[in-house]
């Protein structure tokens, strides 16, 4: 990223440091999706996720590099328990780490992205976030929480030029591109099929008379990230929730774009994940939430009206 950057000072780095991560590991990935030799790893963690030689090799190169960057931390990476890295035996700043994600489409070369949240344990909320997508020209979505406490959007393409993200244009449901994780087939895609209110609602002509409405699949963190972007306009997730690594270092850029989101009762989630200490950090990456993302408040709306959930 450019040294010109109106990024905040920590974001600045950890983007720079997200970007070398990603262009240490793209060549890795693409020689395993031509070889067809994908390094499948057993995961003892979560059984029924796919994990590769790649996820820990970024593991460990992330706990690497971020030492660099922060003295003292609560590195809590999808894939370790928890751990305080540093001098400081209880410090402010815990740095979640999901150092691939959709890791099965990477070694595919098809998609991947990576996730880095720096949190503030006396602020309760986030301060930095960075979602690094390893293959788009649009590679890094930025959140950051600046000098003055105003939280910040940004994008950044792989030539350096940087966008500042502000909030997103909202449309009706019936012109509106929303998105799920719709990759699994019974878990995942036949309880969306089954949403045929929202299905309904979605595919209603809009004011020309045309159907404008789509269905489209995303990921984790940067299904949000392209909300804040105005490349999507919601993304909904009521099957089985996002673990704290896929979802909140999207919703914190999303927040800073603008957005919201909500959960299933149409309350806005807040950004405080309780990550006070290292037995609620510990907790917190054992639970799932279940989402509305949306460019604003009417559009999560009328889609929570369509749910039956």
């Amino acid at each position: 990223m450019s040294r010109e950057s109106v990024v905040p000072d920590l974001a600045r780095r950890i983007a720079d440091l997200v970007k070398e991560m990603m262009i240490e590991i793209r060549p890795r990935l693409v020689e395993a999706a031509l070889s067809g030799q994908h390094g499948e790893n057993e995961n003892t963690r979560h059984e029924d996720n796919f994990l590769s030689v790649y996820d820990l090799w970024m593991h460990r190169r992330y706990k690497e590099l971020l030492t660099k960057q922060i003295p003292s931390f609560v590195y809590a990476s999808e894939e370790a328990d928890p751990e305080v890295i540093g001098t400081d035996p209880d410090p402010d700043l815990c740095v979640l780490v999901d150092p691939l994600d959709t890791s099965e489409l990477a070694v595919r070369g098809l998609h991947g992205y990576t996730h880095v949240m720096v949190y503030s344990r006396s602020l309760a909320r986030p301060i930095v976030s960075v979602v690094g997508d390893i293959f788009h020209h649009v590679q890094l979505y930025i959140g950051a929480r600046d000098d003055q406490g105003v939280d910040r959007a940004y994008v950044a393409t792989a030539d350096s030029v940087e966008h500042t993200l502000s909030r997103p244009s909202p449309k009706a449901l019936s012109q509106a591109l929303v998105t799920n994780y719709l990759m699994r087939p019974e878990e995942r895609f036949i309880p969306l099929a089954r949403q045929q209110v929202f299905i309904k609602a979605l595919s209603a002509s809009s004011g020309e008379g045309k159907a404008r409405g789509r269905i489209g699949v995303d990921f984790g963190s940067v299904g949000l990230c392209h909300v804040a972007a105005g490349f999507s306009d919601a993304m909904i997730e009521f099957a089985k929730g996002f673990a704290i690594w896929d979802l909140s270092p999207g919703h914190f850029i999303l927040h800073a774009a603008g957005g919201i989101v909500t959960d299933l009762l149409g309350t806005p989630i807040p950004l405080d994940y309780r990550l006070d200490s290292l037995a609620n950090i510990t907790s917190a990456m054992n639970k799932r939430q279940k989402f509305i993302a949306a460019a604003d408040a009417t559009l999560a709306s009328e889609i929570l009206r369509t749910l039956h959930v």
